[in-house]
């Protein structure tokens, strides 16, 4: 990496690999560096919802249509990864103040409406009586007596991040995860920043050079700026889920919590997710703790309106951050979730820098666009090589239309009639939503060797195939990037059923000795233990604990 790049884009969110996404498609030399894997941060963290910013109507009307349009775009970029959530909103009461506060939200649910239906294609709400809504969800208290619909959709955020990450590569990007950058200097004379990158798996170290460097590394954008010399502040929100090992219900139900902030559960997959808090955190954004407190909050606030929530089993937790803008005396729940694109050498005298800040999941297109843009003017402005060669090229930003890989499929017909010779339906339609029309790739695994084709664990069905794919075609290195991109360990087990299995694949791929492999085991057992915890009492803290010395004895 001696040559210059025209850009480095550091942080491996949806923001950063959306812009990376963005520059190599505009004809830029483009590297792209995160220091985990993609979409192990504040995206995979996330929801994984591309909501239209209802609550924000009131107050950020901008930040809604926003979200709305590129909710819209993604859509047809990537319609495998996207599903359907018809959200319920029970209503309580019978005087006329209770009938009053219905009209009330049901006028503001208009107004959402004019957005989200012809933006991103939610099907307009709806005014139910107490026997229809229960008619949905038997689940729902008996205070029940009138409900509101209203449509958002849901997404799997690891899967977008690489995608990402897996076009910009394609398009001639040099991409890569497990790569911090530990120093970031500029040489003024000739306008280049070298960044001393750290491989935090092998250990070794080597250097880049670019002539714009992108900060897009979310909740740790104040200590990459700091890296640089420069200074930065967000306003960091933790926000907590907890994860339900089956679906409670097919729809999302919305929920007030003891504060009055509005929290849900949402099916997802195959499980549910309560979510989520929202509160200022001032700790290491590489430890996020989840605490009983917060666990206990959610539930309650879920228990108001499905009282039997507390029968389900609690499978796991995540934790995330929210690298919101900054902003002094408002409170957590009302911070703006709009975004900046901050120059650096306007802010500080740092020049050749840019930082992305703030933002939802649901606008990270139109941010890498607008991140985008600002980095070719950076480069338009500055002497030097490589500027000829940007003069004519086409520069107009394809992200909005152009498909990201295995989006070119918009239905699962196709995937179905090439496999149902090797699997059954359902586990052809889950391969499809996971690749979309690259599910071809695993099928064609599956037919040249047939024990490809077993089920590594049947409460999250993962095939051997895919872990194998996610080595070869999806920079896969260690067992946390093969469960972000296949799901493998997120089911019932939470790992204990399928891991030592997967680690088998990877020794074999990647060529780890028997330590590396007890190793990067034991990393992903922890993970999965640290997660876990805090939903975990009595007989399961106790069977919890009988497991994980098992598997140290058997270590």
């Amino acid at each position: 990496m001696s040559d210059p790049f025209d850009v480095a884009v550091i942080g491996g969110g949806v923001n950063g690999c959306g812009i990376a996404r963005d520059c190599a498609l505009r004809g830029l030399r483009t590297l792209l560096l995160e220091q985990e894997d993609f979409g192990a941060g504040a995206t995979g963290g996330s929801s994984g919802m591309l909501h239209g910013g209802l609550r924000y109507l009131l107050h950020d009307v901008k930040t809604t249509r926003k979200s709305c349009l590129d909710s819209g775009y993604i859509q047809q970029i990537c319609p495998h990864l996207i599903w359907r959530i018809p959200l319920l909103m029970p209503l309580f009461g019978d005087g006329p103040g209770s009938r009053l506060m219905t009209d009330l939200i049901e006028t503001y649910l208009e107004a959402y409406d004019r957005f989200a239906v012809p933006l991103k294609h939610g099907r307009p709400h709806c005014r139910l009586t107490a026997e229809e809504a229960f008619g949905l969800e038997p689940g729902l208290t008996p205070r029940t007596r009138r409900a509101l619909t209203f449509d958002e959709w849901g997404i799997d955020a690891h899967r977008l991040c690489l995608l990402n990450a897996l076009s910009a590569r394609e398009a001639g990007a040099t991409v890569r995860n497990h790569a911090q950058v530990e120093a970031l200097r500029r040489d003024r004379e000739n306008g280049i920043s070298r960044l001393d990158i750290r491989d935090t798996l092998a250990g070794t170290r080597d250097t880049a050079l670019a002539r714009i460097v992108v900060n897009a590394t979310g909740p740790w954008l104040p200590r990459m700026a700091g890296i640089a010399g420069a200074k930065l502040r967000i306003r960091p929100g933790k926000g907590v889920h907890v994860v339900v090992e089956r679906r409670v219900s097919n729809l999302g139900v919305v929920a007030t919590a003891v504060d009055g902030r509005q929290i849900f559960i949402l099916p997802h997959d195959n499980y549910s997710i309560i979510g989520t808090t929202d509160d200022d955190y001032y700790g290491d954004p590489d430890d996020i703790p989840v605490t009983g407190d917060e666990v206990e909050y959610l539930l309650e606030g879920i228990e108001s309106v499905i009282p039997g929530i507390r029968r389900y089993r609690l499978s796991t937790t995540w934790a995330a951050i929210r690298p919101t803008l900054f902003e002094w005396g408002t409170i957590e729940d009302a911070l703006s979730r709009d975004h900046e694109v901050i120059d650096h050498a306007t802010s500080d005298g740092v020049d050749g820098l840019l930082s992305l800040v703030g933002g939802k999941l649901a606008a990270y297109r139109l941010m890498a666009e607008e991140a985008t843009d600002a980095v070719l003017e950076k480069l338009r402005q500055a002497a030097g090589t490589g500027i000829q060669r940007l003069a004519g090229a086409n520069v107009s930003c394809r992200t909005a239309t152009l498909p990201l890989p295995g989006g070119d499929l918009a239905t699962p017909e196709a995937i179905l009639d090439a496999g149902r010779d090797l699997l059954d339906r359902a586990t052809l339609l889950r391969l499809y939503a996971r690749y979309g029309s690259r599910a071809r790739e695993v099928l064609d695994r599956i037919r040249q060797d047939p024990r490809q084709g077993r089920m590594l664990c049947p409460c999250e069905p993962v095939l051997e195939a895919e872990v194998h794919f996610a080595v070869e075609r999806e920079q896969a290195l260690t067992l946390g990037d093969v469960r972000r991109r296949t799901r493998l360990g997120t089911g019932a087990c939470q790992g204990a059923g399928c891991a030592e299995a997967a680690a088998a694949i990877l020794r074999d791929r990647l060529g780890w000795d028997r330590d590396t492999e007890r190793a990067r085991l034991e990393e992903f057992h922890q993970e999965r233990w640290r997660r876990r915890r805090p939903v975990l009492d009595g007989a399961a803290l106790a069977q919890e604990e009988l497991g994980r010395g098992a598997r140290g004895r058997r270590s």
